[in-house]
């Protein structure tokens, strides 16, 4: 584990785990919520506060994908689907490239000629994360670049965990949210209004979401009444979407901005989707920035 330390602020790394968060603590308070998912066998059921998501977020159905009239099929990662999940980051090691106290800089090379990496991506890409710590907050800087000698279409995003309270309340602006089927393929397109609508701050409480939001304004606010304090998430406009996960028997509120909608790249036909098309040598990037607020100092 790498730990980086400033003032109260403590963050461990886990970069042999996916190049996962292993805790975000403040004072003690944990801000994020160490959880395990036996469904991603590759974590090894091992409790983590945060990963990138990487090279797409969310799902693609059934793991198959068509780009430039090739069929592709993915290996199925996430043993309670039959779809492909969070790309393939998550399951592999990732190299430390430096860190000092404040700061980690991790790299993941992906090549899908190698073993059964085809089978987890089939293009070649470079993927790094910035971990930089500060007092109040945490900055996460993401890079993704095509190493392949073919285009290749991608996404991105970061999945925290953040601890969730009673009455705890979440605010951000969006165009639209995306409806989901049985298999937590998005079916169909909603205004932003009604039980969607998050522009003014509402209860988490017994919501129960695991949606992707469209039009994502770049900010979104978890407020926590009880325990003083707020979290506020600002993004890069490359992350265009937000995926929000609450249930109410979880300890934990998923808020996740992201690049691409979910199941992306089987929606071509959609300029909004979200993915980006890399030329060989090319790269996306962009930084997603946490902060916390205490009102009551």
């Amino acid at each position: 584990m790498i730990e980086l330390k400033l003032g109260e602020a403590h963050l461990g790394l886990l970069p042999a785990l996916g190049g996962s968060v292993a805790f975000w603590r403040l004072r003690g308070r944990d801000l994020l919520v160490p959880t395990a998912d036996s469904n991603l066998a590759a974590q090894k059921n091992t409790p983590v506060a945060g990963y990138p998501l990487v090279p797409f977020s969310n799902r693609i159905g059934n793991g198959q994908f068509r780009f430039e009239g090739v069929d592709y099929e993915l290996a199925r990662n996430f043993r309670a689907e039959t779809n492909a999940i969070h790309g393939n980051g998550w399951e592999r090691e990732w190299q430390v490239a430096q860190h000092d106290a404040e700061r980690a800089i991790v790299y993941l090379d992906h090549d899908p000629s190698q073993g059964d990496d085809a089978a987890q991506w089939p293009f070649a890409y470079r993927a790094v994360l910035s971990f930089v710590l500060h007092r109040n907050g945490l900055d996460v800087e993401m890079l993704l670049a095509n190493r392949d000698s073919r285009a290749q279409p991608v996404g991105m995003g970061f999945h925290p965990f953040f601890a969730r309270s009673e009455d705890m309340t979440l605010q951000f602006a969006a165009s639209s949210v995306w409806e989901n089927g049985p298999d937590m393929l998005p079916t169909g397109q909603a205004p932003y209004e009604g039980m969607w609508n998050f522009a003014e701050a509402r209860p988490v409480g017994d919501t129960r979401l695991d949606n992707c939001f469209a039009g994502w304004g770049g900010k979104a606010t978890l407020s926590y009444p009880s325990a003083g304090y707020e979290m506020t998430i600002e993004a890069d406009p490359v992350f265009q979407h937000l995926v929000v996960f609450t249930a109410p028997e979880k300890p934990f509120v998923a808020v996740e901005a992201v690049s691409n909608m979910n199941n992306g790249l089987n929606h071509p036909d959609l300029l909004e989707n979200g993915v980006h098309v890399l030329a060989p040598g090319t790269n996306i990037s962009g930084k997603i920035r946490y902060r916390l607020r205490e009102p009551r100092g």
